[in-house]
């Protein structure tokens, strides 16, 4: 008897590149793994390193109704098709669209995982509208996996769904690799690192990774930055990230320190990010929200002690205390004074730092997210 057939869908092919990368060709050696996404370009290149058949679906990450049902149709044309026994879905559109489908075209398990909640931080029709596609996406689905703890309590707290909620593991889509983001692995010293950079052996560096926007709490660790430069704190920040100008652009004089300031060293997008992480002392990520974020799990597997604010996924991560210390989300006074500690306290940021890797090897290796995931599908059968 050949393998079941399991469609894995993302909105676009980007998400199945960068989110599920490994996940699809271990899981393919259980079950017959068809990878759905809008094509952008990378879509073959998944196939190719992950050894599966890929789908060309498009998709619009935002609202388009006409161009959602031509979706939706083609759904329901690949399901027909292809008869999956499951289809396990992530990203907003993609898990609606294919929730829908899949329940009118009767695949027997259809699993949402949801990696994050686009309503939050909206207000108004925008926000009813958002909350409504949730719960239509959940009541399709015949299992609703949060990402993270946060995730859980949110969907239970604005009672998206009724259905029984259980995070995988501890939580996180696909875990972090922790033979490649390890200090060793970098084929780098963290001083060759410091000096391409310019900065000086007591400088104390933090370092920012991700998308530069509003939502990220940038126009807040630019204001921090400022205050730490203002009272003479030897502090650098790395940016590596990239400018984006849509929903949620930065202040424009903002945007014109972190590109020009001589604290800031802005070093674009970058296929790589861990020479930028060995150099640094600790990793900052005031982001107002998410579901549960790659960068604190990448650098505290570096070495790195993080601090995070009070938010889905960041809080999970990081104890208070232990390997990081956490703020209020839109403190631009909280998070500079908690930057200023890290830099006057170096015996216990090198506590911090000790216990990091540990913690995010016991609880978040990529290997043990992918056992628990399987073990999920495993138990549908």
């Amino acid at each position: 008897m050949g393998k079941k057939k399991l469609l894995r869908v993302t909105t676009v092919d980007i998400s199945l590149n960068l989110l599920l990368k490994g996940q699809l060709r271990f899981l393919n050696q259980y079950y017959d793994v068809v990878g759905v996404a809008s094509d952008t370009g990378c879509l073959q290149t998944v196939g190719e390193r992950e050894g599966i058949r890929v789908e060309n679906l498009p998709m619009h990450r935002e609202i388009a109704l006409g161009k959602d049902i031509v979706s939706l149709w083609r759904f329901i044309k690949l399901f027909r098709r292809e008869k999956p026994f499951i289809v396990h879905a992530n990203t907003p559109k993609g898990s609606l669209l294919s929730m829908i489908a899949a329940m009118l075209c009767r695949v027997p398990h259809r699993i949402y995982t949801v990696t994050g909640l686009r309503y939050e931080g909206t207000t108004g029709f925008l926000r009813f509208v958002l909350q409504m596609m949730e719960r239509v996406a959940c009541f399709c689905a015949t299992k609703v996996v949060p990402e993270g703890r946060g995730v859980k309590l949110t969907l239970m707290r604005h009672r998206i769904t009724g259905k029984r909620l259980k995070v995988v593991r501890y939580g996180n889509i696909n875990g972090v690799d922790t033979d490649n983001f390890s200090p060793a692995a970098c084929g780098r010293t963290r001083e060759d690192v410091r000096r391409e950079l310019g900065f000086l052996d007591d400088d104390f560096v933090f370092v920012f990774v991700g998308r530069i926007v509003r939502d990220k709490g940038i126009n807040e660790l630019a204001g921090a930055m400022r205050r730490l430069k203002a009272d003479g704190k030897r502090c650098r920040l790395i940016l590596v990230g990239w400018f984006e100008s849509g929903l949620s652009p930065i202040d424009p004089h903002n945007e014109e320190f972190l590109r020009g300031d001589d604290c800031v060293r802005f070093v674009g997008k970058q296929d790589d990010i861990r020479p930028y992480l060995l150099a640094s002392d600790t990793f900052v990520f005031p982001s107002y929200r998410e579901g549960f974020p790659c960068g604190p799990l990448e650098a505290g597997a570096m070495g790195l002690p993080c601090l995070v604010t009070r938010i889905n996924g960041s809080s999970e991560i990081i104890v208070d205390g232990v390997n990081g210390l956490i703020v209020p989300p839109r403190s631009t006074e909280e998070l500079a004074e908690k930057m200023a500690w890290f830099v006057t306290h170096p015996a216990q940021v090198a506590e911090m730092a000790a216990k990091a890797r540990p913690m995010i090897a016991f609880r978040y290796k990529r290997q043990d997210v992918w056992n628990g995931l399987l073990q999920v599908y495993k138990d549908l059968e």
